[in-house]
This record gives C-alpha cells, sequence and structure tokens, in this order.
C-alpha cells in the first residue's frame, strides 16, 4: 500500500494566535510569490466558502489568508500591499495564481466552467495531474 506525503501549506487556513499571520517581517508579495495560488479572503465569507469548495473539487487545497473584519487596521494594510502587489484595485475574496491576480469568485467560476481553469492551475504548478 502507499503512504500518503503529508502536506502543510505555507500558510494555515487559521490562525490560534493573535499575532498576524501577514506583518512587517512577512509581506504580501512574499506570500504571493512564494506559493503558486493563494487566496485572500474576509474570515466567514460565504463567497469564500464556495472558493475554497470549487478549487478542493478541482483537487487545489490552496493557503487561504482570511482577513478579520473586526481588525479593521490589518485589513486596510493586507488590502493596500494587495493593490500594491496586483498593481490594480483588490476586492476580497482574491485569489492570486503564478503570482498574479487572477481575481474573484467570478472569475474563477467562470474559467471553471469554460474548462480553461485546470490548464491555468497546471501551468502555475498548483495542480500536477
Amino acid at each position: 500500500m502507499q503512504e500518503a506525503i503529508p502536506y502543510k501549506t505555507w500558510l494555515p487556513h487559521y490562525t490560534t494566535t493573535k499575532q498576524p499571520l501577514l506583518n512587517s517581517d512577512v509581506l504580501a508579495a512574499e506570500v504571493v510569490s512564494e506559493n503558486a495560488i493563494i487566496v485572500f479572503a474576509r474570515r466567514g465569507c460565504c463567497m469564500t466558502h464556495v472558493l475554497k469548495r470549487l478549487l478542493l473539487c478541482v483537487g487545489v487545497n490552496p493557503p487561504v489568508f482570511e482577513v478579520d473584519d473586526n481588525e479593521e487596521d490589518e485589513a486596510r494594510r493586507v488590502l493596500k500591499e494587495l493593490q500594491t502587489v496586483a498593481g490594480e484595485e483588490v476586492q476580497l475574496p482574491a485569489v492570486f495564481i503564478g503570482g498574479k491576480l487572477f481575481g474573484g469568485l467570478d472569475r474563477v467560476m467562470a474559467t471553471h466552467i469554460t474548462g480553461e481553469l485546470v490548464p491555468i492551475l497546471k501551468q502555475a504548478g498548483a495542480l500536477w495531474l
């Protein structure tokens, strides 16, 4: 029998401490460039849930950075950093594939329906099969 290789994403899906996952030492640009795919979202957002489920069904287990609505300063800082990385205005949930802003739930669903999502994920290295 084959053994499963343990897999851990670079960023955990949640944190149990009050320390922010992105701080002055870890910038959004670094996180985006080091992951083939990463999702930035609001904690508890229904669109984020749909996005995560869709990507899991395709075979991708992306790291998800969730911003708390209670911590407005952190949310503003993260959005500002993401806008710097993307070079345009970013709305949450935001999916970065291959180090570039791909879009939100609507773009991911549209490319999935047209059959273009899997080749894009393979090209970025987020999907191997």
